[in-house]
């Protein structure tokens, strides 16, 4: 078992574009359908793997490009030290004075290493000054436990 982080910073309006953050439903429409339906039902096929949005389950990750992946690791407190530190490093900008608190942050490592060392996945978010936005993830990989048929992004990158 490994883990892999992901970082992903950007204007909320789109981040709001919850189409392309949701994988395509796995029945296409059906032929005789409206030309736009299937047209749409395509983009959206075909960019739910490519775009760099965080996907709405995180363990969708798993099927963006390897060069999404920020880092690897295969320690769970490594990896929630790099969650700790980009929102360290991020917090200076995150609209909510509560969230700068760097006691939180330090709950938030451990929470992130017993869910990370019990097979889950973290997902943070944190509104930013713009307004932005900012995800940060790591993806429990090898095998996923919310998704044991994703595949190592490593495999097929």
């Amino acid at each position: 078992m490994h883990y892999h982080g992901y970082l992903w910073v950007g204007a909320k309006e789109r981040f709001d574009q919850e189409a392309l953050r949701r994988p395509p439903h796995p029945v296409p429409p059906p032929a005789g359908s409206k030309p736009e339906l299937i047209q749409r039902y395509r983009e959206v096929a075909a960019a739910f793997t490519t775009v760099d949005l965080p996907p709405l389950e995180t363990a969708y990750w798993l099927v963006k490009p390897l060069s999404l992946v920020r880092d690897t690791w295969d320690e769970a407190k490594d990896a929630a030290s790099w969650i700790a530190a980009r929102a360290a490093e991020y917090a200076p900008r995150f609209t909510s004075e509560r969230e700068r608190d760097f006691v939180e942050l330090a709950v938030l490592v451990n929470l992130t290493v017993e869910t990370l060392s019990s097979g889950g996945d973290v997902s943070l978010g944190f509104y930013l000054e713009q307004p932005s936005y900012l995800s940060l993830a790591v993806v429990t990989c090898s095998p996923n436990r919310a998704k044991p048929e994703l595949t190592c992004p490593c495999q097929h990158g």
